[in-house]
């Protein structure tokens, strides 16, 4: 017959390196230090972008930034969510791509709706026209 605390001591272990199993990709002070300085360093350059007008260019200055932003989030989700495909098998990013999709077609439906809206909207009708004209 075995002994009841070496059971419970077993467990324990058990249990402990479950623990440490689960919290291991949790993140490192080195990994939260290079996130730190990489969303420091993409949050930067955007603002010496359109504060020194390096670009002449209003459009392309507008695209890099959006990269720029698109590219922060990356990183923010790797250093500081810890989202990556090793994490719960998987399910954590198949969660974030599936709210992502769904974000992007609400916010593309919207753009659509708000343009047609615009595009079909009456003309102004002639009183109106009249009564601005005289004023």
């Amino acid at each position: 017959m075995s002994h009841p605390s070496a059971s419970a001591h077993e467990t324990g272990t058990a249990h402990q390196d479950d623990h440490d199993a689960t919290h291991a990709d949790h993140g490192s002070l080195r990994g939260y230090l290079t996130g730190f300085v990489l969303a420091a360093i993409l949050t930067i350059i955007p603002f010496w972008l359109v504060l020194g007008h390096v670009i002449a260019s209003p459009q392309a200055t507008i695209v890099i930034v959006l990269g720029l932003a698109a590219l922060q989030i990356v990183v923010h989700m790797i250093f500081f969510l810890h989202l990556d495909t090793r994490s719960e098998n998987g399910w954590n990013m198949l969660a974030f791509i599936f709210t992502v999709v769904l974000v992007v077609i609400v916010l593309g439906a919207s753009v659509w709706v708000m343009y047609n809206e615009n595009a079909n909207m009456m003309p102004m009708s002639p009183q109106y026209m009249q009564h601005k004209q005289g004023a």
